[in-house]
């Protein structure tokens, strides 16, 4: 029973993201097309990991530290739009698996490439 209510509070915390995300005005923020691919609440609901991805990064470290400064003002509004208890603590990690997947796919392209 707690599993499920730990999967629709991240889903709800992964939906709520993805919207104000698009409200941050920190450049550091805005620099490609950013889409959350996880989040993952510990069961005590004080932390949230957040997985981000990020089409067109330029810049890794900057865009860590945007979302770090963010974080309070994120998590201000992650508890206006959502009824917990507690509302957790934001941790951000950049996650490389559309980086892997294109790495993935050209290596396949490339040996297809090679037998025609």
């Amino acid at each position: 029973m707690a599993s499920n209510r730990i999967a629709r509070t991240n889903d709800d915390i992964r939906f709520h993201l993805s919207e104000l995300l698009r409200s941050v005005k920190d450049p550091r923020v805005q620099q490609g097309m950013i889409s959350i691919t996880r989040v993952e609440t510990t069961g005590d609901l004080r932390y949230s990991k957040v997985w981000v991805s990020v089409y067109g990064l330029e810049n890794e470290k900057d865009l860590i530290r945007g979302l770090r400064s963010a974080s309070p003002w994120l998590r201000r509004e992650l508890a206006r739009s959502m009824n917990l208890r507690y509302t957790p603590e934001l941790v951000f990690e950049l996650d490389h698996s559309l980086e892997l997947g294109a790495k993935i796919n050209r290596m396949i392209e490339d040996l297809t490439a090679e037998e025609s």
